[in-house]
């Protein structure tokens, strides 16, 4: 077999479309989203597999700009069950791979507005890469997040409503 039908048959079995891994829910709900990047990382083997079977908590990660670079911290990947005594540490910083005016973009917007960065989530590719989703992040405060449970609450009351509403005039018909 030459090598451009292995290329061509190993194309064939990877992953279609993005499939995520993990979600970070809580971020959600503790800031404003106020602008996300895509970013690569750099993982180990054994990282890799854990990801794609999706043992991920990003719960407590934050990215921090440290010489040029972005380092995705407080991130838990879980060791590969598979590995051996070679397995990666679970809480590692790991590199973030993005453009050198994005890091400084971000870095800037972070410094001078006293904004976070944190892992929103993260998901294989259709290529079968791991990509996190990171943001820029201003933090909500107590009132703030009373405000948006509520304003959720009374839209989940309004669809509810309109759901009933719908259903019974069906069953006149």
């Amino acid at each position: 077999m030459t090598l451009a039908k292995k290329k061509k048959q190993k194309q064939q079995t990877a992953p279609t479309g993005p499939r995520t891994v993990a979600t970070n829910r809580k971020a959600r709900h503790d800031y404003f989203i106020e602008e996300t990047f895509e970013a690569g990382m750099a993982l180990t083997g054994t990282e890799i597999k854990s990801v794609r079977v999706g043992s991920v908590n990003l719960r407590e990660g934050f990215v921090l700009v440290r010489d040029g670079e972005a380092w995705l911290m407080g991130v838990h990947i879980a060791p590969y069950r598979q590995g051996n005594r070679a397995n990666h540490e679970e809480t590692r910083s790991r590199k973030l791979l993005l453009h050198r005016r994005e890091i400084d973009h971000m870095h800037a917007r972070a410094t001078q507005r006293n904004w976070t960065i944190v892992p929103l989530r993260m998901y294989i590719n259709k290529a079968g890469l791991a990509k996190v989703q990171i943001a820029l992040v201003r933090g909500k405060r107590q009132y703030d997040k009373r405000q948006s449970i509520a304003r959720r609450d009374a839209e989940r009351d309004v669809s509810r409503a309109l759901k009933q509403q719908y259903r019974e005039g069906n069953g006149r018909g």
